[in-house]
Protein backbone atom coordinates (compact mmCIF):
# COMPACT_ATOMS: atom_id res chain seq x y z
CA UNK A 1 0.00 0.00 0.00
CA UNK A 2 1.50 3.31 -1.08
CA UNK A 3 1.41 6.41 1.12
CA UNK A 4 0.57 9.47 -0.97
CA UNK A 5 0.04 13.14 -0.29
CA UNK A 6 -3.51 14.39 0.10
CA UNK A 7 -2.96 16.81 -2.77
CA UNK A 8 -2.85 13.77 -5.05
CA UNK A 9 -6.44 12.87 -4.18
CA UNK A 10 -8.15 16.18 -4.92
CA UNK A 11 -8.65 17.33 -1.33
CA UNK A 12 -7.73 21.03 -1.66
CA UNK A 13 -9.89 21.36 -4.79
CA UNK A 14 -13.11 20.65 -2.85
CA UNK A 15 -14.68 23.91 -1.62
CA UNK A 16 -15.98 24.34 1.92
CA UNK A 17 -19.10 26.28 0.79
CA UNK A 18 -19.10 28.29 4.01
CA UNK A 19 -20.50 25.34 5.94
CA UNK A 20 -21.01 26.10 9.61
CA UNK A 21 -20.37 29.83 9.15
CA UNK A 22 -23.25 32.06 10.22
CA UNK A 23 -24.28 34.74 7.72
CA UNK A 24 -26.25 37.77 8.82
CA UNK A 25 -29.10 38.85 6.52
CA UNK A 26 -31.09 41.70 7.96
CA UNK A 27 -32.32 40.73 11.40
CA UNK A 28 -31.82 36.96 11.00
CA UNK A 29 -28.93 34.53 10.63
CA UNK A 30 -28.55 31.92 7.86
CA UNK A 31 -26.26 28.92 8.14
CA UNK A 32 -25.46 26.16 5.68
CA UNK A 33 -25.05 22.72 7.23
CA UNK A 34 -25.28 19.02 6.51
CA UNK A 35 -27.82 16.83 8.27
CA UNK A 36 -28.43 13.14 7.58
CA UNK A 37 -26.11 13.31 4.59
CA UNK A 38 -27.99 16.20 2.93
CA UNK A 39 -27.36 19.93 2.75
CA UNK A 40 -29.70 22.11 4.80
CA UNK A 41 -30.18 25.86 5.07
CA UNK A 42 -31.07 26.88 8.61
CA UNK A 43 -32.46 30.18 9.86
CA UNK A 44 -32.48 31.79 13.31
CA UNK A 45 -33.93 35.06 14.56
CA UNK A 46 -32.13 37.62 16.69
CA UNK A 47 -32.77 35.62 19.89
CA UNK A 48 -31.40 32.40 18.38
CA UNK A 49 -34.78 30.74 17.86
CA UNK A 50 -34.90 28.41 14.85
CA UNK A 51 -37.18 29.50 12.01
CA UNK A 52 -38.95 27.22 9.51
CA UNK A 53 -37.67 29.16 6.51
CA UNK A 54 -36.48 32.48 5.18
CA UNK A 55 -38.60 35.36 6.52
CA UNK A 56 -40.48 37.59 4.11
CA UNK A 57 -38.06 40.45 4.75
CA UNK A 58 -35.13 38.31 3.59
CA UNK A 59 -36.99 37.22 0.46
CA UNK A 60 -37.77 40.88 -0.27
CA UNK A 61 -34.57 42.67 0.66
CA UNK A 62 -31.91 39.98 0.14
CA UNK A 63 -33.19 38.05 -2.88
CA UNK A 64 -29.73 37.77 -4.43
CA UNK A 65 -28.10 36.37 -1.29
CA UNK A 66 -31.01 33.98 -0.78
CA UNK A 67 -30.65 32.66 -4.34
CA UNK A 68 -26.92 32.16 -3.76
CA UNK A 69 -27.57 30.18 -0.57
CA UNK A 70 -30.19 27.99 -2.22
CA UNK A 71 -27.83 27.35 -5.12
CA UNK A 72 -25.14 26.37 -2.63
CA UNK A 73 -27.48 23.76 -1.12
CA UNK A 74 -27.85 22.10 -4.51
CA UNK A 75 -24.09 22.33 -5.17
CA UNK A 76 -23.26 20.80 -1.80
CA UNK A 77 -25.54 17.84 -2.43
CA UNK A 78 -23.94 17.22 -5.83
CA UNK A 79 -20.44 17.52 -4.38
CA UNK A 80 -21.26 15.19 -1.48
CA UNK A 81 -22.54 12.54 -3.88
CA UNK A 82 -19.48 12.89 -6.14
CA UNK A 83 -16.99 12.73 -3.26
CA UNK A 84 -18.74 9.79 -1.61
CA UNK A 85 -18.56 7.95 -4.94
CA UNK A 86 -14.88 8.81 -5.30
CA UNK A 87 -14.10 7.42 -1.85
CA UNK A 88 -16.22 4.34 -2.55
CA UNK A 89 -14.17 3.61 -5.69
CA UNK A 90 -10.82 3.89 -3.93
CA UNK A 91 -10.74 0.49 -2.22
CA UNK A 92 -8.84 -1.26 -5.06
CA UNK A 93 -6.38 1.65 -5.27
CA UNK A 94 -4.79 0.84 -1.89
CA UNK A 95 -4.29 4.50 -1.07
CA UNK A 96 -3.10 5.69 2.31
CA UNK A 97 -2.43 9.15 3.71
CA UNK A 98 -0.07 10.34 6.41
CA UNK A 99 -2.25 11.10 9.41
CA UNK A 100 -1.55 14.85 9.35
CA UNK A 101 -2.66 15.05 5.71
CA UNK A 102 -5.71 12.88 6.39
CA UNK A 103 -6.75 15.04 9.33
CA UNK A 104 -6.26 18.33 7.50
CA UNK A 105 -7.60 17.28 4.10
CA UNK A 106 -10.42 14.98 5.16
CA UNK A 107 -11.53 14.84 8.79
CA UNK A 108 -11.31 18.61 9.41
CA UNK A 109 -12.57 19.67 5.97
CA UNK A 110 -16.01 21.37 6.29
CA UNK A 111 -17.60 19.14 3.63
CA UNK A 112 -15.37 16.06 3.28
CA UNK A 113 -15.27 15.68 7.03
CA UNK A 114 -18.99 14.84 7.05
CA UNK A 115 -18.06 11.79 4.96
CA UNK A 116 -14.76 10.86 6.61
CA UNK A 117 -16.18 10.91 10.14
CA UNK A 118 -18.84 8.36 9.14
CA UNK A 119 -16.34 5.86 7.74
CA UNK A 120 -14.03 3.27 9.27
CA UNK A 121 -10.27 3.60 8.85
CA UNK A 122 -7.04 1.82 9.69
CA UNK A 123 -4.01 3.53 11.21
CA UNK A 124 -0.98 1.41 10.36
CA UNK A 125 -3.37 -1.53 10.13
CA UNK A 126 -5.29 -0.84 13.38
CA UNK A 127 -9.04 -0.52 12.70
CA UNK A 128 -10.77 2.57 14.06
CA UNK A 129 -13.76 4.86 13.74
CA UNK A 130 -14.41 8.52 14.56
CA UNK A 131 -15.87 9.30 17.99
CA UNK A 132 -15.41 12.04 20.59
CA UNK A 133 -13.28 14.15 18.28
CA UNK A 134 -10.76 11.52 17.20
CA UNK A 135 -10.07 8.04 15.89
CA UNK A 136 -10.90 5.30 18.39
CA UNK A 137 -10.64 1.53 18.43
CA UNK A 138 -13.54 -0.81 19.14
CA UNK A 139 -12.91 -0.61 22.87
CA UNK A 140 -13.20 3.18 22.77
CA UNK A 141 -9.51 3.83 23.34
CA UNK A 142 -7.78 6.51 21.21
CA UNK A 143 -5.65 5.10 18.40
CA UNK A 144 -2.03 6.39 18.39
CA UNK A 145 -1.54 8.70 15.41
CA UNK A 146 1.83 10.36 16.04
CA UNK A 147 4.95 9.70 14.03
CA UNK A 148 3.66 9.90 10.44
CA UNK A 149 1.33 6.92 10.71
CA UNK A 150 -0.59 5.97 7.56
CA UNK A 151 -4.39 6.15 7.40
CA UNK A 152 -6.37 4.02 4.90
CA UNK A 153 -9.96 2.98 4.36
CA UNK A 154 -11.00 -0.15 6.25
CA UNK A 155 -12.30 -3.06 4.14
CA UNK A 156 -13.99 -6.22 5.48
CA UNK A 157 -11.96 -8.54 3.24
CA UNK A 158 -9.84 -10.82 5.40
CA UNK A 159 -11.47 -9.62 8.64
CA UNK A 160 -12.99 -12.04 11.13
CA UNK A 161 -16.76 -12.20 11.14
CA UNK A 162 -16.79 -11.22 14.82
CA UNK A 163 -14.85 -8.02 14.06
CA UNK A 164 -17.17 -7.07 11.19
CA UNK A 165 -20.23 -7.60 13.39
CA UNK A 166 -18.64 -5.62 16.22
CA UNK A 167 -17.98 -2.63 13.97
CA UNK A 168 -21.54 -2.72 12.66
CA UNK A 169 -22.81 -2.64 16.22
CA UNK A 170 -20.35 0.17 17.07
CA UNK A 171 -21.70 2.29 14.22
CA UNK A 172 -25.27 1.59 15.28
CA UNK A 173 -24.55 2.58 18.88
CA UNK A 174 -23.04 5.85 17.66
CA UNK A 175 -26.02 6.53 15.37
CA UNK A 176 -23.86 6.56 12.24
CA UNK A 177 -25.30 6.18 8.76
CA UNK A 178 -22.34 5.48 6.49
CA UNK A 179 -22.23 7.34 3.15
CA UNK A 180 -21.91 3.98 1.34
CA UNK A 181 -21.61 0.32 2.24
CA UNK A 182 -18.41 -0.21 4.16
CA UNK A 183 -19.04 -2.11 7.39
CA UNK A 184 -21.81 -3.90 5.47
CA UNK A 185 -19.75 -4.24 2.30
CA UNK A 186 -20.09 -7.48 0.38
CA UNK A 187 -17.05 -9.66 -0.23
CA UNK A 188 -17.00 -11.73 -3.44
CA UNK A 189 -14.80 -14.69 -4.30
CA UNK A 190 -14.18 -17.07 -7.24
CA UNK A 191 -17.36 -19.03 -6.48
CA UNK A 192 -19.38 -15.83 -6.80
CA UNK A 193 -17.84 -15.20 -10.22
CA UNK A 194 -19.20 -18.53 -11.44
CA UNK A 195 -22.62 -17.92 -9.91
CA UNK A 196 -23.01 -14.35 -11.15
CA UNK A 197 -22.50 -15.39 -14.77
CA UNK A 198 -24.24 -18.75 -14.73
CA UNK A 199 -27.02 -16.97 -16.66
CA UNK A 200 -26.40 -14.16 -19.18
CA UNK A 201 -27.96 -10.94 -17.92
CA UNK A 202 -30.17 -8.49 -19.79
CA UNK A 203 -29.67 -4.83 -18.88
CA UNK A 204 -31.19 -1.51 -19.90
CA UNK A 205 -28.43 0.32 -21.73
CA UNK A 206 -28.91 3.90 -20.53
CA UNK A 207 -29.02 3.10 -16.78
CA UNK A 208 -26.08 0.74 -17.22
CA UNK A 209 -23.98 3.33 -19.05
CA UNK A 210 -24.65 5.95 -16.37
CA UNK A 211 -23.92 3.56 -13.51
CA UNK A 212 -20.76 2.21 -15.17
CA UNK A 213 -19.42 5.75 -15.56
CA UNK A 214 -20.20 6.53 -11.92
CA UNK A 215 -18.26 3.45 -10.83
CA UNK A 216 -15.18 4.35 -12.86
CA UNK A 217 -15.79 2.08 -15.87
CA UNK A 218 -15.39 3.13 -19.50
CA UNK A 219 -18.17 2.13 -21.84
CA UNK A 220 -19.10 3.25 -25.34
CA UNK A 221 -21.83 1.34 -27.18
CA UNK A 222 -21.06 0.26 -30.72
CA UNK A 223 -22.95 2.33 -33.29
CA UNK A 224 -25.86 0.52 -34.98
CA UNK A 225 -24.62 -1.82 -37.68
CA UNK A 226 -21.11 -2.17 -36.28
CA UNK A 227 -20.13 -5.80 -35.71
CA UNK A 228 -17.38 -5.25 -33.14
CA UNK A 229 -18.25 -6.46 -29.66
CA UNK A 230 -17.99 -3.51 -27.26
CA UNK A 231 -16.60 -3.80 -23.76
CA UNK A 232 -17.04 -1.97 -20.51
CA UNK A 233 -13.59 -1.70 -18.95
CA UNK A 234 -12.12 -0.67 -15.62
CA UNK A 235 -8.38 -0.13 -15.39
CA UNK A 236 -6.56 -1.08 -12.20
CA UNK A 237 -3.05 0.31 -12.74
CA UNK A 238 -1.91 -0.35 -9.16
CA UNK A 239 -2.34 -4.06 -9.90
CA UNK A 240 -1.29 -4.01 -13.55
CA UNK A 241 -4.73 -5.32 -14.51
CA UNK A 242 -7.80 -4.40 -16.50
CA UNK A 243 -11.33 -5.74 -16.02
CA UNK A 244 -13.50 -6.21 -19.11
CA UNK A 245 -17.23 -6.84 -19.19
CA UNK A 246 -18.25 -7.90 -22.72
CA UNK A 247 -21.46 -6.30 -23.95
CA UNK A 248 -23.64 -7.43 -26.85
CA UNK A 249 -26.96 -6.48 -28.33
CA UNK A 250 -30.06 -8.52 -27.55
CA UNK A 251 -31.59 -10.51 -30.38
CA UNK A 252 -34.63 -8.79 -31.78
CA UNK A 253 -33.95 -5.42 -30.16
CA UNK A 254 -33.81 -2.79 -32.89
CA UNK A 255 -32.70 0.12 -30.78
CA UNK A 256 -36.00 1.39 -29.42
CA UNK A 257 -35.58 4.94 -28.22
CA UNK A 258 -31.80 4.64 -27.96
CA UNK A 259 -30.30 6.05 -31.18
CA UNK A 260 -26.78 5.50 -29.81
CA UNK A 261 -27.23 1.73 -29.61
CA UNK A 262 -29.72 -0.94 -28.51
CA UNK A 263 -32.26 -0.22 -25.78
CA UNK A 264 -31.34 -3.55 -24.18
CA UNK A 265 -27.91 -5.14 -23.90
CA UNK A 266 -26.65 -8.51 -22.77
CA UNK A 267 -23.56 -9.27 -20.71
CA UNK A 268 -20.97 -11.99 -20.87
CA UNK A 269 -18.59 -13.08 -18.10
CA UNK A 270 -16.27 -10.43 -16.67
CA UNK A 271 -12.61 -11.02 -17.56
CA UNK A 272 -9.33 -9.90 -16.04
CA UNK A 273 -6.35 -9.17 -18.30
CA UNK A 274 -2.91 -7.61 -18.01
CA UNK A 275 -3.16 -3.85 -18.31
CA UNK A 276 -1.09 -3.86 -21.52
CA UNK A 277 -3.14 -6.62 -23.22
CA UNK A 278 -4.82 -5.70 -26.54
CA UNK A 279 -7.95 -3.61 -26.16
CA UNK A 280 -10.26 -6.39 -27.38
CA UNK A 281 -10.10 -9.94 -28.54
CA UNK A 282 -7.29 -10.93 -26.17
CA UNK A 283 -7.38 -14.41 -24.66
CA UNK A 284 -4.83 -13.71 -21.93
CA UNK A 285 -7.50 -13.96 -19.25
CA UNK A 286 -6.64 -14.69 -15.66
CA UNK A 287 -8.70 -17.32 -13.86
CA UNK A 288 -10.67 -15.69 -10.99
CA UNK A 289 -8.60 -17.65 -8.47
CA UNK A 290 -5.46 -15.90 -9.76
CA UNK A 291 -6.87 -12.38 -9.43
CA UNK A 292 -5.93 -10.51 -6.22
CA UNK A 293 -8.86 -11.03 -3.81
CA UNK A 294 -9.52 -7.31 -3.26
CA UNK A 295 -9.64 -6.63 -7.01
CA UNK A 296 -11.88 -9.62 -7.68
CA UNK A 297 -14.26 -8.66 -4.89
CA UNK A 298 -14.62 -5.02 -5.88
CA UNK A 299 -15.04 -5.71 -9.62
CA UNK A 300 -17.62 -8.43 -9.04
CA UNK A 301 -19.41 -6.12 -6.64
CA UNK A 302 -19.62 -3.53 -9.43
CA UNK A 303 -21.06 -6.08 -11.85
CA UNK A 304 -23.58 -7.27 -9.26
CA UNK A 305 -24.59 -3.64 -8.81
CA UNK A 306 -25.03 -3.20 -12.57
CA UNK A 307 -27.30 -6.24 -12.75
CA UNK A 308 -29.31 -5.22 -9.71
CA UNK A 309 -29.80 -1.59 -10.71
CA UNK A 310 -29.92 -1.70 -14.52
CA UNK A 311 -31.20 -5.23 -15.16
CA UNK A 312 -34.73 -5.89 -16.33
CA UNK A 313 -35.10 -8.31 -13.41
CA UNK A 314 -35.86 -5.52 -10.92
CA UNK A 315 -38.47 -3.92 -13.20
CA UNK A 316 -41.99 -5.24 -12.42
CA UNK A 317 -43.22 -4.12 -15.85
CA UNK A 318 -41.18 -6.98 -17.34
CA UNK A 319 -43.28 -9.68 -15.66
CA UNK A 320 -44.82 -10.44 -19.08
CA UNK A 321 -41.34 -11.04 -20.51
CA UNK A 322 -41.16 -7.79 -22.44
CA UNK A 323 -41.50 -7.72 -26.24
CA UNK A 324 -42.83 -11.08 -27.45
CA UNK A 325 -42.25 -12.52 -23.98
CA UNK A 326 -38.61 -13.25 -24.82
CA UNK A 327 -37.31 -12.57 -21.30
CA UNK A 328 -40.03 -14.13 -19.17
CA UNK A 329 -37.85 -16.99 -17.97
CA UNK A 330 -34.93 -14.70 -17.12
CA UNK A 331 -37.18 -12.23 -15.29
CA UNK A 332 -38.87 -14.98 -13.28
CA UNK A 333 -35.54 -16.53 -12.27
CA UNK A 334 -34.21 -13.18 -11.08
CA UNK A 335 -37.15 -11.75 -9.15
CA UNK A 336 -37.45 -14.70 -6.76
CA UNK A 337 -34.10 -16.47 -7.18
CA UNK A 338 -31.16 -16.99 -4.85
CA UNK A 339 -29.79 -13.86 -3.23
CA UNK A 340 -26.58 -12.32 -4.51
CA UNK A 341 -24.01 -11.20 -1.90
CA UNK A 342 -25.44 -7.68 -2.19
CA UNK A 343 -28.96 -8.91 -1.48
CA UNK A 344 -27.71 -11.24 1.27
CA UNK A 345 -26.28 -8.19 3.05
CA UNK A 346 -29.62 -6.46 2.63
CA UNK A 347 -31.26 -9.48 4.25
CA UNK A 348 -29.04 -9.07 7.33
CA UNK A 349 -29.89 -5.37 7.54
CA UNK A 350 -33.63 -5.99 7.19
CA UNK A 351 -33.43 -8.63 9.93
CA UNK A 352 -32.01 -6.01 12.29
CA UNK A 353 -34.46 -3.31 11.20
CA UNK A 354 -37.68 -5.36 11.39
CA UNK A 355 -37.94 -5.18 15.21
CA UNK A 356 -37.86 -1.36 14.92
CA UNK A 357 -40.77 -1.22 12.48
CA UNK A 358 -44.18 -0.12 13.70
CA UNK A 359 -45.48 -3.31 12.03
CA UNK A 360 -42.80 -5.60 13.52
CA UNK A 361 -45.43 -8.09 14.74
CA UNK A 362 -46.59 -8.63 11.18
CA UNK A 363 -43.15 -9.16 9.63
CA UNK A 364 -40.54 -11.93 9.55
CA UNK A 365 -37.49 -12.59 7.41
CA UNK A 366 -37.76 -16.06 5.89
CA UNK A 367 -35.02 -17.19 3.54
CA UNK A 368 -34.96 -14.93 0.48
CA UNK A 369 -38.11 -13.05 1.50
CA UNK A 370 -39.56 -10.61 3.98
CA UNK A 371 -42.94 -12.07 4.88
CA UNK A 372 -45.62 -9.49 5.69
CA UNK A 373 -49.02 -10.43 7.12
CA UNK A 374 -51.79 -8.13 5.97
CA UNK A 375 -55.50 -8.43 6.71
CA UNK A 376 -56.39 -9.46 3.16
CA UNK A 377 -53.37 -11.54 2.22
CA UNK A 378 -49.90 -12.58 3.30
CA UNK A 379 -47.13 -11.18 1.13
CA UNK A 380 -43.53 -12.21 0.43
CA UNK A 381 -41.16 -9.45 -0.65
CA UNK A 382 -38.03 -10.74 -2.37
CA UNK A 383 -35.00 -9.19 -0.68
CA UNK A 384 -33.06 -8.99 -3.92
CA UNK A 385 -35.49 -7.61 -6.47
CA UNK A 386 -38.20 -6.17 -4.21
CA UNK A 387 -40.73 -8.27 -6.14
CA UNK A 388 -43.96 -9.00 -4.20
CA UNK A 389 -45.68 -12.40 -4.21
CA UNK A 390 -49.17 -12.63 -2.76
CA UNK A 391 -50.98 -15.54 -1.09
CA UNK A 392 -52.54 -17.98 -1.63
CA UNK A 393 -50.76 -18.95 -4.86
CA UNK A 394 -47.75 -16.58 -5.02
CA UNK A 395 -49.40 -14.30 -7.53
CA UNK A 396 -47.23 -11.35 -8.54
CA UNK A 397 -48.34 -7.99 -7.14
CA UNK A 398 -46.98 -4.81 -8.73
CA UNK A 399 -46.64 -2.21 -5.97
CA UNK A 400 -45.27 1.31 -6.21
CA UNK A 401 -44.70 2.27 -2.58
CA UNK A 402 -45.36 5.73 -1.13
CA UNK A 403 -42.75 7.91 0.53
CA UNK A 404 -40.76 6.02 3.15
CA UNK A 405 -40.52 8.71 5.81
CA UNK A 406 -41.16 7.28 9.25
CA UNK A 407 -40.95 3.65 8.18
CA UNK A 408 -37.99 2.96 10.47
CA UNK A 409 -37.17 4.46 13.86
CA UNK A 410 -33.57 5.66 13.78
CA UNK A 411 -31.00 5.91 10.97
CA UNK A 412 -30.38 3.30 8.31
CA UNK A 413 -26.88 1.77 8.47
CA UNK A 414 -25.76 3.15 5.11
CA UNK A 415 -26.80 5.28 2.16
CA UNK A 416 -26.78 4.28 -1.48
CA UNK A 417 -29.06 1.21 -1.50
CA UNK A 418 -32.30 2.40 -3.15
CA UNK A 419 -33.88 -1.05 -2.83
CA UNK A 420 -33.69 -1.11 0.98
CA UNK A 421 -36.15 1.76 1.63
CA UNK A 422 -38.38 0.45 -1.19
CA UNK A 423 -38.69 -2.94 0.54
CA UNK A 424 -39.40 -1.31 3.89
CA UNK A 425 -42.00 1.00 2.35
CA UNK A 426 -43.72 -1.92 0.62
CA UNK A 427 -43.83 -3.82 3.91
CA UNK A 428 -45.38 -0.83 5.69
CA UNK A 429 -47.99 -0.47 2.95
CA UNK A 430 -48.95 -4.14 2.68
CA UNK A 431 -49.20 -4.74 6.42
CA UNK A 432 -52.09 -2.26 6.33
CA UNK A 433 -53.61 -3.53 3.11
CA UNK A 434 -57.17 -2.65 4.17
CA UNK A 435 -56.13 1.01 4.20
CA UNK A 436 -54.82 0.98 0.60
CA UNK A 437 -56.84 3.31 -1.63
CA UNK A 438 -54.91 3.07 -4.90
CA UNK A 439 -57.50 1.62 -7.28
CA UNK A 440 -54.95 -0.36 -9.32
CA UNK A 441 -53.52 -2.11 -6.26
CA UNK A 442 -56.98 -2.63 -4.73
CA UNK A 443 -58.21 -4.33 -7.91
CA UNK A 444 -55.32 -6.82 -7.71
CA UNK A 445 -55.88 -7.52 -4.03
Amino acid sequence: MSVIAWGDVEGPAVPGYGLGVAQRLGGVTAELGIRDGRAVLGWRNATGKALKGAPAAVRRDHAGELTRLRTAVRDIDRTLAAQAGRLDRQFPERRALPYAHWRRGLADHPLLGTLARRLLWTVDGVACGWAEGGLRALDGEPVPVAGGRAVALWHPLGRERAEITAWREWLERHGVTQPFRQAHREVYGPADAARLFATPHVLRQHPFAALAAARGWRYRPSPPGEDALPYATRELPQWGLRAELPIHGVDGDEGGDCPGGPALIGTDQVRFLPLDAPASGSRAWLPPADVPPLVLSEVLRDVDLFVGAAGIGNDPTWRDGGPDGRFRAYWASYVSGELTPCAATRREVVSRLVPRLAIAGRCAVEGRFLRVRGDRHTYRIHLGSGNVLMSPDDRHLCVVPPATAGAVSGPLPFEGDPMLPVILAKALLLARDTEITDPTIVSRL
